[in-house]
């Protein structure tokens, strides 16, 4: 009998503690005004630091959390700080930012969301942020174990970071159509980021290649502040750009010269296939042109979706496709079987960067330009650091 009410009584405790730490949340939840949840498939990361900068630069104290390449908490100056995990990434995280914006007295949290599973971006939205303001930047088929194999499935499963009766913000037409009718099952207004807004001289103050879908959509939410737009693409272009930014590096070697652009963020076909149209007008007609695609052992599917891509798109266009990282094999059939010349693909799998560098310089007459994708994960990283140390060289 003394065990059954010791048992009782720690039951009583834990669900007391469950519902005080409930309460304490909302309070937290409550004491920030503004609070704005950015998910998506591509660009999540760069448009919640975009809004952070916009909404700092017009006067609001703003704290930004981003997922990222790196976990990274951006404080009200701008400033950076790292977030350290002991463990893996969990969504319980979320719960420890809203707490240590409210104690900073933050009028504004501009926070990524970090779920994956359909569930969890349900619980991180309707039980952690509530936002007042969400985002979805677009919609495209990655993640698909997780989400879904099509574009219906995978909005269903952004759909779950939808409040109730706010505003939904969303960065291209053909994502919004995909997700109206979940913003009206949840009696929320849909906005669409419309491109024009943005000019290609103001793109130009960006240091690193920025999407136009991407400031649009930061611009927009800005816009609900009464921040004018110049003020806003003030903060954004001197704020500090993501990790996994389009980056690119011009290196030289025995009279030849590789532009290599560093798009392994952008890891699923329409993202990597706009940012080669985005590419291409820098591109002189001399120049070859190579695909770089790293595989991942746990994202096979992935690159089978690059490589067909590859196969089906740029065929005509590309002169060498450089396989590396993991199962280059199963990754070469997927583009041969999609119309790409197999004399045209260098298969390096788990190689030296210092080995990738030789095989594309080897392969190139005189100047080339390669667009890397796939995953900065495995290989992807250390490859793009030994081109960069050789530009800077």
């Amino acid at each position: 009998m003394d065990a059954f009410y010791i048992i009782l009584s720690m039951v009583l405790l834990f669900v007391g503690y469950g519902i005080f730490e409930f309460i304490a949340h909302q309070r937290n939840l409550t004491a920030i005004p503004v609070r704005v949840h950015v998910n998506g498939t591509r660009g999540k990361s760069s448009v919640t630091r975009l809004i952070g900068a916009g909404l700092r630069e017009g006067g609001i104290k703003t704290i930004t959390k981003v997922t990222g390449t790196y976990p990274r908490l951006i404080l009200e100056d701008g400033n950076e700080v790292e977030i350290f995990r002991k463990g893996g990434a969990n969504i319980i995280e979320q719960l420890k930012i809203v707490k240590f914006a409210r104690e900073r007295k933050t009028e504004a949290l501009v926070i990524e969301c970090m779920a994956l599973q359909p569930q969890y971006q349900r619980i991180t939205e309707h039980q952690m942020i509530r936002a007042s303001h969400a985002v979805i930047t677009n919609v495209r088929l990655d993640h698909v174990d997780v989400m879904g194999y099509t574009l219906e499935d995978v909005a269903a499963a952004l759909a779950n970071t939808i409040p109730f009766g706010k505003k939904l913000f969303v960065g291209d037409k053909k994502s919004a159509d995909l997700l109206r009718k979940h913003a009206e099952k949840n009696g929320s207004d849909l906005i669409t980021a419309e491109t024009e807004i943005v000019s290609d001289e103001e793109m130009k103050g960006f240091s690193y290649l920025e999407h136009k879908e991407n400031v649009a959509l930061a611009l927009k939410i800005c816009e609900e502040f009464d921040i004018p737009k110049n003020v806003a693409l003030k903060g954004m272009y001197k704020a500090a750009p993501d990790e996994g930014v389009l980056r690119f590096h011009k290196v030289y070697d025995n009279g030849k010269k590789v532009t290599l652009y560093n798009a392994f963020a952008a890891n699923d076909p329409e993202s990597s296939m706009m940012i080669w149209e985005m590419i291409k007008p820098r591109i002189s007609d001399d120049e070859e042109k190579i695909i770089l695609l790293n595989t991942r052992g746990d994202r096979l599917d992935r690159a089978k979706q690059l490589a067909e891509m590859t196969g089906k798109n740029l065929s005509e266009e590309i002169d060498w496709l450089v396989l590396i990282g993991d199962s280059n094999e199963a990754v070469m059939s997927v583009a041969v079987r999609n119309s790409f010349d197999k004399n045209k693909i260098a298969l390096l799998g788990r190689v030296e960067p210092k080995e990738v560098f030789n095989a594309v310089f080897s392969r190139i007459k005189k100047d080339a330009t390669v667009l890397a994708i796939g995953n900065m994960g495995g290989m992807g990283a250390e490859t793009i650091e030994y081109f960069k140390k050789r530009s800077e060289k």
